[in-house]
Formats: C-alpha cells, structure tokens, sequence
C-alpha cells in the first residue's frame, strides 16, 4: 500500500514549498485525502499525475497568510495546519513559531497538573485549560496561551471553538526563541486586554513569576524557583511544589 504523505513530506519529494502544496490543495489541481478538519494527506504518484495531465507550471509564490497590512482572526481561520508549527496574531501581526518541545511539555503538565488539584476546589465552578486553545482577546489579537483558567463568574466567554475575552489567568512558558515575545509584547497584551493575572515560568532559570494587575499594570507579586515556597495572595491555600515543575536537567 502506497505511503499517505503529509503536506511537508510531499513537498520536500518534489523540492517545492509547503506553501504551495497548500495553494494547490485549496485550488483542488492535487488529489487529496481529508483526514478531519484541515487534516490532509496525499498519495506521490496521483500527486505526479495530476500535476503532468494539468500541465501545470511550477511557480512559488508568497504563502497566502503573508499578506500586506493586519492580520485578523478571520484571516487566522484560513491559515492552514502546518505539522510542527503554530500561529499566533499579536497586535495584527502573524507570529509563526515551532511547536513545544518534549520539556516545554512536561512544564505544562505539571504545571496544569498541580493547578487542576487546586482550583477544583477554589473554584470548582471554572475550568482549566491548556494549548492548543485559541484565545480571542481583539479581532488583532489571537492568542494560544500554554495554560488559562476561566472563572466561575467568566464563563460567558467561553465558546465551543475558543475563549472569547479575557480570562482570570494566564501561563506562559518561555523558551530561547520567544523570551522578549512572552516578557514584553504579549505582558503589554494581557495587561491592555484586562487579565487579571499573568504567570512566565522560565525554564532556563527555573523560575515562576507571577504578576498581578494593579491600577491598569503588571505587578509582580509572587516568585520562586525549585526549593521555595510559591503561594499568591489572591488565591489562599496555593502553594506549588516548584521542584516538580522544574525537574533537574530540564530544559525547554
């Protein structure tokens, strides 16, 4: 039985882009096996073969999600699955990074996992979520934060396909290439968009900070690494074992 292959497999066996893979997908010019929902992959020979009976011409082309001006969340619809990467839109702008790695993973699980035990009984009427999950704060600002909690009192925003608004918190999980994107420009996003908490944990330091919203800014008011105690003033009885979340040697 001949190999499925997927968008990027197919283009590098035939030294094209991946972009254009896709371009002919949606122009239908390339037979396509659907999977699920933007889910596709492709048989090389019938590929071949349709691309030889439509006697098409080869010509790479601009990726249809760089386009000229601001990007908004009807344009990030249209982007298509790539395996291995995710998007984000920050302030208008398309943000393409690789997907998490293994440790980056296992920071989020624990992470969720010490924090699902807690808020069940904090607040058992919210919900704790985790990526992938769009986070739709503006029509400029789409968001995947690694780990968000919804309250009780701010259910309203959550929809089937996303959270639509800000929610009461918000974990991201540095790595090397987006230290300045999650420290500044998504900080100053959080902080316009009114949640009212936001927590960087830093694998490279092996440090969790908390900052809380006071009078319209960030204010950090908690942190610690591996040995410390965490706990928050704004949620009694927390107290996070650092030491699980940042296993020795690991690194994002």
């Amino acid at each position: 039985m001949e190999k499925l292959l997927t968008a990027q497999e197919l283009a590098d066996i035939l030294n094209l882009s991946v972009e254009t893979i896709w371009r002919y997908t949606r122009q239908k010019k390339i037979p396509v096996i659907e999977l699920g929902k933007k889910q596709y992959r492709y048989k090389k020979e019938a590929v071949l073969v349709a691309l030889v009976m439509e006697n098409l011409i080869v010509k790479e082309e601009q990726p249809v999600y760089l386009k000229q001006g601001k990007y908004t969340y009807e344009d990030y619809l249209e982007i298509p699955e790539e395996p291995g990467w995710r998007f984000e839109i920050l302030e208008g702008v398309l943000v393409k990074e690789p997907s998490p790695t293994m440790s980056h993973q296992r920071i989020s699980r624990e992470m969720v996992r010490q924090l699902l035990t807690y808020f069940e009984n904090f607040d058992p009427k919210g919900e704790l979520f985790f990526a992938p999950l769009d986070v739709t704060l503006t029509p400029v600002n789409v968001l995947q934060p690694d780990i968000l909690f919804v309250s009780g009192a701010r259910k309203d925003i959550m929809r089937e396909e996303r959270i639509d608004g800000p929610c009461d918190l918000v974990v991201e999980i540095m790595s090397p290439s987006n230290r300045r994107k999650d420290r500044l420009r998504k900080l100053e996003i959080y902080r316009k968009a009114g949640i009212p908490h936001y927590w960087l944990a830093d694998p490279e330091e092996n440090t969790l900070e908390a900052f809380m919203l006071q009078h319209g800014n960030y204010a950090l008011i908690a942190a610690g690494g591996p040995g410390d105690k965490f706990t928050h003033p704004a949620f009694p009885g927390l107290d996070l074992d650092l030491e699980r979340v940042f296993p020795p040697g690991g690194k994002v």
